[in-house]
């Protein structure tokens, strides 16, 4: 009776259990032609676009969760997520129950996502500057821009239309409000916000 009720008051909710349902297939292959090993509890709402380097390598732990599909949340979603390793020694992880809607990962040298991250709709986080400052250097090697690892640790909550750009760690438990452009480390158990991101409270 409480199933059917949920049906009945959230018929969206229905619509992405079905969609979710209905890739299934075609994302395990997807995943499986990039070398990336499907793990249990997987839920997949839409097909992500996967960019991935031949020689570098991708992860992620059970119960991932990605949202693709416009209707797949309601705040709205850009576009699929973009999961990508840019160059052939990147390497691009994320542990359990990662969650993600929209947005972007992109990884030049390295991403290290922890165990219960959840990231808010329409979010990017790189670790590439992409392009060199510098103009003369831009037109010689234009895809040669500077980069650093980013860590972010377990159970961070990252709100939606954040920038998190490279060599950032973000502590352990902290949240970055939404909006927020993170250039620079967040210590554990605070709240971030703002452009740049500054602590403005502590948990």
């Amino acid at each position: 009776m409480r199933d059917i009720r949920t049906v009945l008051d959230t018929p969206w909710k229905a619509r992405n259990a079905l969609h979710c349902a209905l890739v299934y297939s075609p994302a395990r292959l997807l995943f499986a032609l990039n070398g990336i090993r499907w793990q249990p509890g997987w839920r997949l709402f839409g097909v992500p676009i996967i960019q991935k380097h031949r020689h570098s390598r991708i992860s992620f732990g059970p119960g991932l969760c990605l949202r693709s599909s416009p209707g797949a949340n309601p705040l709205g979603v850009n576009h699929a997520v973009i999961i990508a390793t840019w160059q052939p020694s990147a390497i691009l992880e994320a542990g359990a129950n990662f969650c993600m809607t929209g947005g972007a990962l992109c990884a030049a040298t390295r991403i290290a996502i922890g165990n219960n991250v959840a990231v808010g709709v329409n979010t990017i986080i790189t670790d590439t500057d992409f392009h060199p400052l510098d103009p003369e250097y831009r037109k010689l090697k234009p895809a040669d821009g500077r980069a650093a690892p980013v860590e972010i640790a377990d159970d961070v909550f990252i709100g939606m239309q954040c920038l998190i750009l490279k060599g950032v760690t973000i502590g352990r438990g902290s949240v970055i409000g939404a909006g927020s452009v993170v250039t620079r480390d967040v210590p554990p158990h605070v709240v971030a916000a703002g452009n740049p991101a500054r602590v403005v409270r502590t948990l």
